[in-house]
């Protein structure tokens, strides 16, 4: 007699995804203007999230929110579960959230490296860099080359060139990979193309999808489509200053995702039912 054992395996479902970066309930009003309404937003871990919307949806408003340029007036942020107000770009920095605005926030006047830079100089060992301050610039230099070669801007040779003497796409390129150097929690990209040239888009694309490798979400504001759903996993589609659906890149298609950001389909008539 043969005795035949059955083994149940009991599976344990996988944890949700970890959220990184909240925005609950977030108004921002501007006089009698209502740039956000009652806005939600949740990036995961690891995750690249596009944010798409027409014109006057309220995107630059939520972006500044999420990185501390301005303070909503009603609704809360959370930084990795954690209630949190969010003064300033810098306050933002220092939580690890780095942001390239469309304005890209470079000082003209310094050199690249020290652009790199800003606000995180490396000092001099020893009592150069303890008593008297001093930066150094060698190192600085060496590891801003080395970012601005990941990124692949082989145009740029000296990183010791001021940056009012670059063109638009260099400038761009400095600001993106400043943000690439540093961002630990949350890397927000406002149109990192926009300025540059199909050879640097293309870099900037490969540097979100290095940029996601490290585990690093990635907060992606675009109006080019085939950009978006080459490299994003999830859309959040903002809409007079809501956000009118958050869906998998997989389920919609480009037609469909223009049509529900410009009011000419609902996520009902697709039947993808109200925002998560």
């Amino acid at each position: 007699m043969t005795d035949t054992t059955t083994t149940t395996t009991s599976t344990t479902p996988d944890p949700a995804p970890e959220l990184i970066l909240e925005g609950r309930g977030l108004v921002k009003r501007y006089g009698h203007v209502v740039a956000l309404d009652e806005t939600d937003f949740e990036i995961r871990r690891g995750e690249v999230l596009a944010v798409i919307g027409d014109n006057g949806a309220g995107k630059s408003s939520l972006i500044q929110c999420l990185s501390g340029a301005v303070q909503p007036d009603e609704g809360e942020l959370l930084v990795g579960g954690e209630r949190t107000t969010l003064k300033s770009p810098v306050e933002a920095r220092r939580l690890g959230i780095e942001t390239v605005f469309q304005s890209l926030a470079v000082s003209p006047a310094l050199d690249v490296a020290s652009n790199i830079f800003l606000g995180r100089e490396i000092r001099r060992a020893g009592i150069a860099g303890s008593v008297f301050r001093m930066l150094d610039k060698k190192k600085m230099r060496q590891e801003a080359l080395g970012a601005m070669s990941e990124l692949g801007l082989q145009t740029l040779q000296n990183v010791g060139q001021s940056v009012e003497t670059l063109s638009g796409g260099q400038r761009q390129g400095v600001a993106v990979a400043r943000a690439a150097a540093f961002g630990s929690k949350v890397v927000i990209l406002d149109e990192p193309t926009a300025a540059l040239g199909v050879k640097e888009s293309g870099r900037v694309v490969k540097l979100i999808k290095d940029i996601n490798a490290r585990g690093i979400p990635v907060i992606l504001i675009s109006h080019n489509m085939p950009q978006i759903f080459e490299v994003a996993d999830r859309i959040h589609i903002q809409r007079l200053g809501k956000r009118i659906a958050l869906v998998e890149t997989d389920q919609v298609d480009m037609a469909d995702a223009v049509a529900m950001m410009v009011g000419a389909k609902t996520p009902e008539q697709l039947g993808l039912g109200s925002p998560a």
